[in-house]
C-alpha cells in the first residue's frame, strides 16, 4: 500500500498548483495571451482545492482558491489611504491644452521634459495597499483621505494579483487603478438581469460601482470585473524616474496596463494621441470619456506640485459633450423644499453614453426664453460633461406645425397658491410654506437624509403615501406613527416597517448641528448649522436670537439672519419643534461656545490620525470654538498640525513645510487653558 506524502510534499504540491493558477491568470487577464485552456485551468484549481480541503493548515492567502469565500459584511469600514488619491483637473478644449502646456513650461522654466497619453477608463477609481508583496487592503477613491474598504471584493477581481510578481517589489506599495466592466460582458450581464426580472445597470460605470459595493463579495465575483492600474500612492525604496517607468514595472509585478499608453514630446502630440483615440473610441472593448496627459518625468512633478485636489502636472483632455436629437413633448413645473418653481422637461427617451434620458432640467422661464423653447420642438439634448443632461438649442431640422409655447403657471401646481416672483430675481416662489403639500413632502425628504436625521427607508414615494393618507402633516409625525399606521400603506411589509421603525428609533440621538440642518431652514446648509451650533449652547438661545445677533456671527448676512428669525417665529415649525422633543429627540449638551476674541482666529489647522481622548470631529469642534479654520489638507497656509497614532503622509508634508506640529496632549492642554475641558 503506498504511503501517504509527508506535509512537505503536499507543501509543495500546493506551492507548484499555486504558481501555475497564478502564471496562468496572469497570462490571461493581464497580457490577454492564455497559456492553459479552460478545461486544463479548471482540472488544476479543483486539484488545489481537494489538497487545501484535506490540509487546510497549508492554504495560502494568496491561493486563487481563495479569491471568494468571506462572509458577506454588515458594512463597509472606512479607512484611510496612505497618501492622498487626487482628482483631475478638465480641459475640454484644445486652448485649455495648450493653456495648460504654458503653465507646466513657465514653472519648469524651459527645462526638457515629456508627457505620457493615457486613455481615461470611465470607472471607479481604487486603491490596493501591498506589504511584502501581497494585498492586505483596497479602498474605494473615497474624498480621496478616506475610503471605503472593499477588500474581500477586490480579492475577486482576476485581473488584480493577490501576490506580487517577481522579487524587486518594494516593501510598502499602494496601487492606483480603474475598476471597470467591459462592455459586451456588461450586456451579458444587463441581458440576464432582464431575464430575471431585475432592473439593469444604466451603463458600465454604474455597473461596476455597483458591483465593488456589494456586501457579499459572491456576488462581485460573478460581475466580470476588471482593473486597469495608472499609477502609484506611497511606495517604499528606490524611487523610479518616470511615470513610463514606473507602469512598465507594475506590469511586471502582475497588473494589466493600457496598451495605448503612449509617450509624446510635445503637447501638439498630445492632441494627435487624443483624436487617434476619439476616433477608436466606440471600437474599443471598454468606457472611455478622454484622455489623461501626465508629465512623464516624477522630478519634473514634484517641481510642479499639486492644489488643493488636483496635481499641476496632470490633466483629463475630456471628449465632447455627447449630443442627440429628440422631441420636447411636456414641461411640468416642480415645486421644491422652499417653494422655487422649476420647469422640467419631458423628452422622447433617448440613450447618450450608455444612460436613457427621459428628463431635463430646464432651469427657470428666463432660459426657456433664451432658447426660444415650445412644445413638441426638435432639441438637441447633451450630456455636459457626460453628466448633467440639458437642452442647448433647437434642432436646424425642427419642422413642427403643431408648436405650442411654454407657459409659466400662475398658481402653484401642488397646492393652487397665487405665485410669486421677486424683483430683481429670477425665480418664482409659491410661499404656502408648510402649507403647500410639495413642499412639504421635500421638506421631509430633507429632515429624513443621512446629513440630517439620517432615517433610512423613507424614499420620496412613501413620503407621498404618508401624505395622501393624511397619516402625516410634519416630519415631527413620523415618530408618532404605529405599526398599524404603516400598514395601511401599500406594499408594507413586516420586515420593512421593522427597519424603519429601529431607524426612526435610532435618529433620536443625533448632534446639536444635525438636529439644525434637518429643520430645512432656507439657505441654513451644513456649514451655517455647524456655525450656529457653535455659537448657541441650546435651542432656547437660537429660537429667540435677534437678527442682529444672527447677523454678527461669521457667513450669515441679512437675509440669512431674516429667513432664520422667521422659521422660529412660525407657530408652525415651534409646534413642530415641540413634538419632536417630546417624542424623545435629543442631542449632546453643546459645552463648546464659539469664544469672541478668540485664541486662534484666523489660523488654519489640520488634523491627522486617531486620537485618544476625543474623535476628529469633536476635536473639529473645539478648534472652530476657538476661531480656528479646520482644513482637510497641508499647505504653506497650514499654521498647525494636530496629530494622533498612525499620522501618515501629512505629518511627512508637515516637517518639509516647517509647519507647527501639535500632539493630542499639547491640544487637551490648550482647552484646559481656555476651560473648554
Amino acid at each position: 500500500m503506498d504511503s501517504l506524502p509527508s506535509n512537505q510534499a503536499v507543501k509543495r504540491m500546493i506551492d507548484q498548483l499555486v504558481k501555475r493558477l497564478e502564471e496562468a491568470n496572469y497570462a490571461y487577464h493581464v497580457l490577454d495571451q492564455p497559456i492553459l485552456l479552460d478545461y486544463e485551468y479548471d482540472q488544476l484549481f479543483h486539484e488545489l482545492k481537494a489538497l487545501e480541503i484535506n490540509n487546510p493548515e497549508l492554504i495560502a492567502s494568496n491561493s486563487p482558491t481563495q479569491r471568494v469565500g468571506a462572509k458577506p459584511l454588515s458594512t463597509f469600514q472606512t479607512m484611510p489611504h496612505e497618501m492622498q488619491m487626487l482628482s483631475l483637473d478638465n480641459a475640454f478644449t484644445l486652448q485649455d491644452i495648450l493653456a495648460f502646456d504654458r503653465r507646466i513650461k513657465s514653472r519648469l522654466m524651459h527645462a526638457k521634459f515629456t508627457y505620457i497619453c493615457e486613455p481615461k477608463l470611465d470607472g471607479v477609481a481604487v486603491n490596493l495597499l501591498y506589504e511584502s508583496g501581497q494585498l492586505i487592503q483596497g479602498l474605494t477613491r473615497g474624498d480621496g483621505y478616506y475610503g471605503e474598504s472593499v477588500t474581500d471584493n477586490i480579492r475577486t477581481i482576476a485581473s488584480i494579483p493577490l501576490r506580487l510578481r517577481g522579487s524587486d517589489w518594494p516593501e510598502r506599495l499602494e496601487v492606483r487603478g480603474e475598476i471597470y466592466i467591459p462592455k459586451e460582458k456588461f450586456k451579458v450581464m444587463n441581458a440576464d438581469f432582464v431575464l430575471v426580472g431585475k432592473k439593469p445597470f444604466a451603463n458600465p460605470r454604474n455597473a461596476a460601482a455597483g458591483s465593488l459595493r456589494q456586501l457579499d463579495s459572491r456576488i462581485t465575483a460573478e460581475r466580470s470585473l476588471q482593473m486597469c492600474c495608472y499609477s502609484v500612492g506611497m511606495m517604499t525604496g528606490d524611487p523610479l524616474k518616470t511615470q513610463e517607468q514606473m507602469l512598465e514595472k507594475l506590469n511586471e509585478w502582475g497588473f494589466r496596463v493600457n496598451p495605448l499608453i503612449k509617450t509624446v514630446k510635445t503637447i501638439e502630440a498630445c492632441e494627435v494621441y487624443y483624436d487617434a483615440i476619439l476616433e477608436r473610441r466606440e471600437a474599443l472593448p471598454y468606457e472611455i470619456d478622454g484622455v489623461v496627459l501626465k508629465v512623464n518625468e516624477f522630478i519634473h512633478q514634484k517641481t510642479l506640485g499639486v492644489l488643493v485636489r488636483a496635481p499641476r502636472w496632470a490633466i483629463a483632455r475630456k471628449f465632447p459633450a455627447q449630443e442627440a436629437t429628440t422631441c420636447l413633448k411636456v414641461v411640468e413645473f416642480q415645486v421644491g423644499r422652499t417653494g422655487t418653481i422649476t420647469p422640467v422637461g419631458r423628452i422622447t427617451p433617448i440613450s447618450l453614453g450608455g444612460v436613457m434620458i427621459s428628463n431635463v432640467n430646464l432651469h427657470n422661464m428666463q432660459e426657456i426664453q433664451r432658447l426660444g423653447l415650445c412644445i413638441n420642438d426638435t432639441v438637441i439634448v447633451r450630456r455636459a460633461g457626460d453628466v448633467i443632461p440639458q437642452i442647448v438649442g433647437i434642432a436646424s431640422n425642427s419642422e413642427s406645425t403643431n408648436r405650442l409655447p411654454i407657459l409659466m403657471p400662475i398658481h402653484c401646481p401642488s397646492c393652487q397658491q397665487k405665485l410669486i416672483k421677486t424683483p430683481g430675481l429670477v425665480a418664482i416662489k409659491c410661499l404656502a410654506g408648510l402649507n403647500c403639500l410639495a413642499q412639504k413632502r421635500e421638506a421631509i425628504k430633507h429632515f429624513v437624509s443621512r446629513k440630517a436625521m439620517n432615517i433610512k427607508g423613507l424614499g420620496e414615494q412613501l413620503i407621498q403615501k404618508l401624505l395622501d393618507q393624511q397619516l402625516i402633516q410634519s416630519a415631527a409625525d413620523l415618530y408618532l406613527l404605529t405599526v398599524d399606521d404603516w400598514m395601511k400603506c401599500d406594499r408594507m411589509a413586516t420586515r420593512s416597517i421593522d427597519n424603519i421603525l429601529k431607524s426612526l428609533a435610532l435618529s433620536k440621538q443625533t448632534t446639536w448641528k444635525q438636529f439644525i440642518y434637518a429643520l430645512g431652514i432656507h439657505e441654513v446648509g451644513e456649514s451655517t448649522a455647524q456655525i450656529l451650533a457653535h455659537h448657541f449652547l441650546n435651542l432656547n438661545q437660537l429660537m429667540v436670537a435677534s437678527q442682529t445677533e444672527l447677523q454678527q456671527l461669521p457667513s450669515i448676512g441679512e437675509t440669512m439672519a431674516d429667513n432664520i428669525s422667521t422659521f422660529f417665529k412660525d407657530p408652525n415649525n415651534q409646534a413642530m419643534i415641540i413634538s419632536l422633543q417630546n417624542s424623545g429627540v435629543t442631542w449632546p449638551t453643546n459645552e463648546i461656545k464659539m469664544q469672541h476674541n478668540a485664541v486662534l482666529s484666523g489660523q488654519n489647522w489640520v488634523l491627522t490620525g486617531k486620537l485618544s481622548q476625543m474623535t476628529q470631529e469633536q476635536a473639529s469642534d473645539y478648534l472652530i470654538a476657538l476661531g480656528a479654520h479646520v482644513n482637510p489638507v497641508i499647505s504653506k497656509k497650514t499654521n498647525r498640525l494636530l496629530i494622533g497614532d498612525h499620522p501618515g503622509s501629512k505629518l511627512q508634508k508637515a516637517k518639509k513645510l516647517e509647519i507647527d506640529i501639535w500632539s493630542e496632549v499639547q491640544f487637551i492642554e490648550l482647552l484646559k487653558q481656555y476651560e473648554l475641558l
